[in-house]
């Protein structure tokens, strides 16, 4: 374990036996949202411990436990719930929150798997020991990086602008909104471990990321369109540790962890004997893929040597004939998770907005102030600190901040003078924060 621990060995172990798949009408329940403590739990252990470099205790019992399967329905329920039953409940008349906590936890949810996922399938067993599931992992990484490439044009959500809405449940939308762009980045990074271990997926997961998704012609539209990168007053933005930051003029041509991630995936499933073996160069496939050379300057090479051989491989399409798509009868596995649970939770979904909004989303201020008591036990400052990706920032001159809002908490400054100067804009929303803390 790191220095700094949030959970013992024996706790962590107790955590992960005690993971489970719930129905979809019992998310938000008190059991489930116990579980989601312990995934949190888990989420910044495994994030400190990968950042101590000292072992991956929560990778192994994951693995020795078989819950990594556990963790992909749970993420795709959840996801399930996001699509088909958030939406009936922020139509229904009788819906009217005055605290949105609640609903904001399991928006959150998905996040918090993602992100344990994306720490934990680093490792090759990992995504061996996903089993069938690897193949629900694969859609829903596919679906996520589709709604990522049709982002283009419509712009990126900004997470630092402070906005004001009508009610609160056009601002838990809008956070939604927000959440949805950071999940959709981790779903690439979870994708680009899955194609480390190409060589020894199952012909049925090869099939479905070669032929049903073309996933390598879904990674060359997000090269093109690099949804996480923006100009904003003629000033290049790139996303990264949660927000948008400016990118200087000499780091500029820097490869991003993003771009590295598209890259690398790219690499494994177009030189990989496995993937040739097995993905059919047609004539659009071909067109695509050739997009690639005009990013392969030195400088990219100079960063991912590697890249040289997918260079080599690039010339070599360009003069290959290409292929008529195969029509060959192929019998294999296809991913049961979603199709599942839509299929019992069919003609449902209004009839589970309302079960868990009299029995889940309406909590008295009593439950809330329990709620907000276990939240603070789990998120203990010292570990998110810990966690953080970088060092907060002020929120008036943007240098580092060691000096927080006393009253909300939410805003970092790096002295009294900025925070002065910052009031102005700031002190409606610290007002609004302070006051739904006191209700949490």
């Amino acid at each position: 374990m790191s220095d700094l621990e949030l959970l013992m060995p024996g706790e962590a172990e107790a955590l992960v036996r005690g993971l489970r798949c719930f129905p979809l009408r019992d998310t938000g329940s008190p059991g489930w949202n116990q579980q989601h403590e312990s995934l949190e739990k888990l989420n910044m252990q495994a994030i400190l411990d990968a950042t101590a470099s000292q072992g991956e205790p929560i990778q192994e019992l994951l693995v020795t436990h078989g819950k990594v399967p556990t963790l992909v329905e749970e993420l795709v329920s959840v996801e399930m719930w996001k699509q088909k039953v958030f939406p009936v409940l922020c139509r229904l008349e009788d819906f009217k929150p005055q605290n949105t906590f609640p609903i904001y936890m399991v928006l959150h949810h998905e996040a918090s798997i993602i992100n344990l996922l994306e720490t934990v399938f680093f490792h090759k067993e990992v995504c061996e020991s996903a089993e069938e599931t690897v193949l629900d992992l694969v859609d829903y990484c596919h679906r996520k990086l589709t709604l990522l490439v049709a982002r283009n044009g419509h712009g990126s959500p900004d997470v630092e602008k402070e906005s004001h809405y009508s009610n609160p449940m056009q601002e838990l939308q809008k956070q939604a909104e927000m959440m949805e762009f950071e999940i959709t980045l981790k779903a690439l990074s979870v994708l680009r471990y899955i194609t480390d271990c190409v060589d020894s997926l199952a012909l049925s997961t090869l099939s479905r990321m070669l032929s049903t998704h073309n996933l390598p012609c879904l990674l060359v539209e997000l090269l093109e369109h690099s949804p996480w990168r923006r100009r904003e007053g003629g000033k290049l933005q790139q996303f990264e540790g949660g927000r948008w930051q400016t990118v200087a003029p000499s780091e500029q041509q820097k490869l991003s962890k993003l771009d590295g991630q598209v890259w690398i995936a790219l690499y494994n499933l177009l030189l990989s004997p496995e993937a040739q073996a097995r993905y059919c160069l047609t004539s659009f496939a071909k067109g695509q893929l050739l997009k690639l050379r005009a990013f392969l300057t030195d400088t990219l090479l100079d960063q991912l040597p590697n890249l040289a051989d997918l260079q080599a491989f690039l010339a070599h399409l360009a003069l290959a004939e290409t292929q008529t798509p195969k029509k060959d009868l192929v019998l294999e596995q296809i991913p049961e998770i979603w199709q599942r649970l839509e299929q019992e939770n069919k003609g449902k979904w209004r009839a589970i907005a309302k079960h868990q909004l009299r029995h889940m989303f309406s909590p008295s201020e009593q439950d809330l102030r329990l709620q907000a008591r276990r939240w603070a036990e789990t998120y203990r400052l010292d570990v998110l600190e810990a966690v953080a990706p970088e060092r907060p920032h002020c929120a008036y001159c943007s240098a580092e901040a060691s000096k927080r809002c006393s009253r909300c908490q939410n805003e970092w400054y790096c002295c009294r003078e900025c925070q002065v100067k910052h009031w102005e804009k700031h002190g409606k929303v610290c007002a609004r924060a302070a006051q739904d803390g006191r209700a949490k």
